[in-house]
């Protein structure tokens, strides 16, 4: 099965979607990551989606990604004695540890933290920034607010905290052990929540002990200022714009989006572009004119992967939300502007041997009659990096490590083979021509570039580059043992 696009989509799984005929069908409709959301479901319900996703895997023989995304702490006040109040703009409010039931001037913040980073100015907002306060005072169990933005506060509803770093770790006691439970099933990337420094994903990769790739998701300002730093610690990114939208001027979300997907890119590590993609969809069959698109801006910026979240776990339509997406990017791909918009925007510092490899590779398929660039990588740097270079035609990367191949299911234009242990560069070019003929890339009048390291299973050997003919024959003749 190939897909006739270069994007991937990463389609969230749960109460919609969690059965064999329904996730088969949205993989068949174009998905090619399911994302297992740790904030809902039990781990009995994770590890049965999990069991259905890699025995479709078997039963297509394509290689299938699976994203574990940690719900990260959660900051939410008390509770009200009357269940909720009506907080007017102007109004003193005030926030506190004392567990009493809370009323239209008070309530408790049950999180020590928060007040130990406040400061006099900072602001405080509560139920997804629909309520907004400005701290006057604060303390050690305390802050005193004046309410510039009023509404309906009500029981235990979540708080974001935009102005400070809060000393947090990004990982909960839930989040751990998720993240162990996660590991253990045998999850390809793991999505770490609250990011707020590196050390935070650090933390996560010692805990991960090399099980699963780490996945940062930029959602709070502390990220983004953060994000050089971040980016060097993890292995890949996601643009989560839900929470970016409430803890920053919502004006300001798409520059930020163009910064971090080209930074990423730069960085030859994958880049998710998430949440309300598509999100009329959770109750409609078609999505609106601006939904289409935003995910059309994600995938002209050159994001690796576009994200469904409610959409395809707990709406109506998952299936017809995936064919949308898929729909969408291969009208976006075969538009002539995205290839100058893709070109325009590649900027790639050279310094390695394996750098000025994919790039020639690139360079020689764009110039000749060259059907696809075929890597061969033992922990899918090679492929990423010729990813990175965004070429004009496909990139197959093959390895004998079903892992490599799984996490590499969620880099652009990415087609992955599952191949044998090779230990010469003449099989590396023949498993190579048979792969491009077998997933209808070449024929065998066509030729191929080759990338490989010698010596070959050796991380980080990328060093030789052969143009290639599909027909074996001419391999074995033009080849000496």
């Amino acid at each position: 099965m190939r897909r006739l696009r270069n994007v991937k989509i990463v389609a969230t799984l749960g109460p919609s979607s969690s059965d064999y005929e329904t996730i088969r069908a949205l993989f068949e409709a174009g998905a090619d990551v399911f994302r297992l959301n740790m904030s809902h479901g039990s781990h009995a319900e994770q590890a049965a989606r999990h069991a259905i996703i890699r025995k479709i895997e078997a039963d297509t023989g394509r290689p299938i990604a699976i994203l574990a995304d940690l719900q990260g702490p959660k900051l939410r006040t008390g509770v009200f004695a009357k269940g909720e109040e009506e907080l007017a703009e102007g109004a003193a409010f005030r926030f506190d540890l004392d567990p009493a039931e809370g009323d239209k001037t008070r309530v408790c913040l049950p999180h020590k933290e928060i007040f130990a980073a406040l400061e006099p100015g900072a602001s405080l907002l509560v139920n997804d920034g629909k309520i907004r306060l400005k701290v006057e005072t604060c303390g050690a169990d305390f802050a005193n607010c004046t309410v510039t933005t009023g509404g309906t506060i009500s029981n235990r509803k979540g708080v974001n905290v935009p102005d400070v770093v809060l000393p947090l770790a990004a990982l909960s006691d839930k989040d751990r052990a998720d993240l162990e439970f996660a590991c253990e099933l045998g999850v390809d990337w793991l999505a770490l929540s609250f990011v707020q420094r590196p050390e935070d994903v650090q933390e996560a990769r010692a805990l991960a002990k090399g099980r699963a790739a780490i996945l940062s998701k930029i959602e709070k300002p502390a990220a983004v200022k953060a994000y050089p730093a971040i980016l060097a610690a993890s292995d890949g990114i996601m643009v989560a714009r839900g929470d970016l939208g409430v803890e920053l001027p919502v004006h300001s979300v798409p520059p930020i989006q163009k910064q971090l997907v080209r930074g990423a890119r730069a960085a030859a590590k994958p880049v998710i572009v998430a949440t309300q993609m598509l999100e009329s969809m959770i109750e409609s069959p078609m999505p609106t004119r601006a939904e289409v698109s935003d995910v059309a801006t994600a995938i002209y910026e050159g994001a690796d992967a576009v994200m469904l979240s409610a959409e395809s776990a707990a709406g109506e339509y998952p299936v017809e939300a995936v064919t949308t997406m898929d729909s969408v990017a291969k009208s976006v791909e075969a538009d002539p502007t995205y290839r100058e918009v893709i070109e325009a925007s590649r900027r790639v510092s050279r310094t390695t041997i394996a750098d000025g490899i994919v790039a020639a590779a690139r360079e020689i398929a764009e110039a000749t009659d060259i059907h696809a660039i075929c890597c061969f990588t033992q922990s899918g740097t090679t492929a990423s990096l010729v990813a990175r270079e965004r070429p004009s035609v496909p990139i197959i990367a093959l390895t004998p490590i079903p892992a490599t191949l799984r996490r590499l299911c969620l880099t652009w234009g990415v087609h992955c083979v599952r191949t044998e242990t090779i230990d010469r560069f003449k099989m590396a070019v023949v498993w190579a021509a048979r792969a491009a003929r077998e997933y209808g890339f070449a024929t065998e009048t066509d030729q191929i570039v080759v990338t490989a390291g010698v010596p070959f299973n050796v991380k980080g050997t990328t060093n030789i580059l052969r143009v290639a003919p599909c027909d074996e024959r001419l391999i074995f003749r033009t080849d000496p043992e």
